[in-house]
């Protein structure tokens, strides 16, 4: 992070649904900054607690170990980008913001008993052909090394970026075809039940009615949850330092049913989550291997 200047260390995880309100209104006020706050997020000696990982392991199909599920990390980190990302001093609104993409590297398994540390900032707001995007980065550090990163694009429809440069390309992989691997009955409340262990209680994703005021039909699923029951359904078929890498495409509307579908690619397997049936319809694509 260049000129890292302003570092704020959190001393518990922040509330995601009052930032998520006072956002909102924030939005409608004048005066947004037009550069990204050269600032940091940080929270330090983090323990996971048990509990709250059976309950995440449940809600994703993971099962649990010794080792953190790969997507697990998120947890710690997503709080501190929607901080960051409420704040005045970020050139973005929160509130419509889309998830595009999220690369996920592990330089190593993360013990389930280990304290961490964890931090996230802001970088590349650029700009997109719909509008504005920014990269949050997010590391989770034990005993002062990196252990595992991620990398968030989000997309700002119809705002303005600084600057004219391109970002980190956002993967554009290659979709599997075939039969599925797996169908999956998603049901209504998934969106509920991920909100309850992730704290992300965006309303597109908690009830039909907010979903509707929101322009959705009907609910969606968390894109990081779609992701992680991927990552679960082909747990144990990766290397112990993998790049998980997905770009996400169509939302997935509650309830629903889709399909997996897989292709093996050297050590690595790529995938995607498609509507049942509907081999069109690509709710997420990516890559999870060395």
């Amino acid at each position: 992070m260049a000129g890292d200047t302003d570092v704020t260390e959190l001393s518990g995880p922040p509330a995601l649904g009052p930032l998520y309100a006072a956002a909102a209104v924030r939005t409608a006020l004048p005066g947004r900054a037009a550069t990204l706050p050269d600032r940091a997020l940080v929270r330090r000696g983090i323990e996971v607690d048990p509990a709250h990982l059976v309950d995440y392991a449940r809600v994703c199909g993971f099962r649990v170990g010794d080792t953190l599920p790969i997507t697990y990390p998120h947890m710690l980190t997503f709080p501190l980008q929607v901080a960051l990302m409420a704040e005045r001093s970020f050139p973005l609104p929160l509130p419509g913001l889309v998830h595009l993409a999220n690369r996920i590297t592990v330089h190593r398994p993360v013990g389930v008993s280990e304290t961490l540390d964890v931090r996230v900032h802001a970088e590349h707001l650029t700009a997109h052909p719909k509008g504005a995007r920014v990269d949050l980065v997010g590391v989770a550090s034990a005993a002062g090394t990196a252990v595992w990163e991620s990398r968030s694009t989000y997309l700002s429809r119809g705002s303005r970026a600084p600057s004219v440069e391109q970002g980190p390309a956002v993967p554009d992989p290659e979709v599997p075809t075939g039969p599925a691997a797996a169908l999956w009955r998603v049901p209504g409340d998934i969106g509920r039940r991920y909100a309850a262990v992730s704290g992300d209680v965006n309303p597109i994703h908690l009830h039909p009615l907010t979903a509707k005021a929101m322009g959705f039909p009907r609910a969606i699923a968390h894109g990081m949850w779609t992701a992680a029951r991927v990552a679960a359904a082909l747990e144990g078929r990766w290397p112990d330092t993998p790049t998980f890498d997905v770009t996400f495409r169509k939302p997935l509307l509650l309830p629903s049913a889709a399909e997996l579908v897989t292709a093996r690619d050297g050590d690595a397997w790529r995938f995607a989550v498609r509507g049942a049936g509907k081999p069109e319809r690509i709710h997420l694509a990516g890559r999870i291997g060395g």
